[in-house]
C-alpha cells in the first residue's frame, strides 16, 4: 500500500484562486491528479476548513485546504512493457485503442505487468506525467474480459477534460453484447440501482443496502433461438453495470462467470451442437465496447471511433448465425 506523507499540508486560498474549484486548487499545489484530489475530498482524507467539502466547491479568499495525499513507491509505479496495441485513434493529446480481452487495463495486487498502461508507456512516454502515477493517462477502465474502444488522455490537459467529460456523460459509449434470452421488446431500457453484494463485496447487486441509481438503455440488433444481439448504452457508469443489469433481467451476458450463472443453465438448451460447442468454449463475457463518440477537447471537432469486435466474439456469432439460417431451410 502506499504510504502517506509525513507532513499532511495547508494550503490557504489567496485572490488568484477566488472561484477556483477546490480538486484543482489541491491537484495544483500538491501535483496529483484531479480525479486523485477529487476522490481524496470525497472520502474526507483533504477537508476544506477543517469540514467535510464537495470537490466542486469554488473557493474564497481564505479558505484552508488540509489534508493528505498517499505517495505512490516507486515500485508501484508502472514500467514501460513492449507490448502490442490496436490503435484506432490517435494525435498529441489522445490515443484510443481496441482492448483484445483477457488484457488488464493497469496494474493492480495480481497484476503488476503485462498491462495495457505497461505498453502504451512504452509507445507514449509522455504519459508518464498525465493523470494518477499508477495508471498514468487513463480516464476510464474496461473490465478484463470486456474488449473494445479505450481511450487514454496524452497531456494533462486532455486528461483533465476527458476525466470532467466521462464524469458528466458528455462522451457517448456504445456497447455490443450477445445475452442469453429473446426479449419480447425491440428497444427498452433497465432501471435498477447497484451496489455493493450484501456478501461478496468482489460482486456488485441490484439488492445492496447502499445502492446508486443506474440506468441501461438496449436496443435489439438481432435475435437468434434464446440469444439476442444487443447494442447498449449506459447513461450511468456503475461497476459492472451493463452485466448486473442484464443478469437481473433474466437475460445474462454469454460467458459471464460472474453474473451469468443461469445462463449456463440456458445453454443446455440449444439443439444445435455447433453453437453449443461455441457457447461452451467461452471463456469471457461477450461484451464488447463497440462505439466512442465526443467532441474533441482541444479541436472540439467530433470523434467517432468505433472498435472491430475480436475473434472469440466474431466466431460465436459465424456459428449462431449459420444455425439460425439453417432452421430456416
Amino acid at each position: 500500500m502506499p504510504s502517506v506523507r509525513n507532513s499532511p499540508f495547508v494550503h490557504i486560498a489567496g485572490n488568484l484562486h477566488t472561484g477556483m474549484r477546490l480538486d484543482q486548487f489541491v491537484s495544483e499545489n500538491e501535483n496529483c491528479s484531479r480525479t486523485q484530489a477529487a476522490t481524496l475530498i470525497k472520502d474526507g482524507a483533504i477537508r476544506l476548513n477543517g469540514s467535510l467539502a464537495k470537490p466542486a466547491y469554488k473557493l474564497k479568499i481564505g479558505d484552508i485546504a488540509s489534508g493528505h495525499v498517499p505517495a505512490i513507491a516507486a515500485d508501484e509505479i508502472p514500467k514501460a512493457e513492449p507490448i502490442a496495441l490496436d490503435v484506432l485513434y490517435e494525435d498529441d493529446h489522445l490515443v484510443i485503442i481496441n482492448k483484445p480481452p483477457g488484457l488488464v487495463v493497469h496494474p493492480a495486487p495480481g497484476h503488476s505487468g503485462g498491462t495495457i498502461v505497461n505498453g502504451l508507456l512504452a509507445r507514449y512516454p509522455e504519459i508518464h506525467e498525465v493523470g494518477e502515477k499508477n495508471r498514468p493517462g487513463i480516464v476510464h477502465r474496461l473490465d478484463r474480459d470486456t474488449s473494445g474502444a479505450l481511450m487514454v488522455a496524452r497531456t494533462p490537459a486532455a486528461y483533465d477534460s476527458l476525466t470532467a467529460m466521462f464524469a458528466s456523460r458528455q462522451i457517448d459509449k456504445t456497447y455490443l453484447a450477445l445475452v442469453y434470452g429473446s426479449p419480447q421488446e425491440d428497444e427498452g431500457a433497465i432501471h435498477l440501482p447497484i451496489g455493493r453484494h450484501l456478501t461478496d463485496r468482489k460482486r456488485m447487486s441490484v439488492r445492496s443496502k447502499k445502492s446508486r441509481t443506474a440506468e441501461t438503455c438496449w436496443r435489439l440488433m438481432k435475435r437468434f433461438d434464446n440469444l439476442s444481439l444487443v447494442e447498449v448504452a449506459i447513461k450511468t457508469g456503475r461497476t459492472h453495470q451493463i452485466r448486473v443489469h442484464f443478469a437481473a433481467s433474466n437475460m445474462p451476458v454469454v460467458g459471464d462467470t460472474t453474473y451469468g450463472t443461469k445462463g449456463v443453465k440456458q445453454a443446455e438448451r440449444f439443439k444445435d451442437k455447433t453453437v453449443l460447442q461455441e457457447i461452451k468454449k467461452a471463456s469471457r463475457q461477450m461484451l464488447h465496447a463497440w462505439k466512442l463518440r465526443f467532441q474533441h477537447p482541444a479541436t472540439n471537432k467530433t470523434i467517432n471511433c468505433r472498435a472491430p469486435l475480436p475473434a472469440d466474439m466474431k466466431a460465436l456469432l459465424r456459428a449462431v448465425n449459420y444455425a439460425a439460417a439453417s432452421s430456416r431451410l
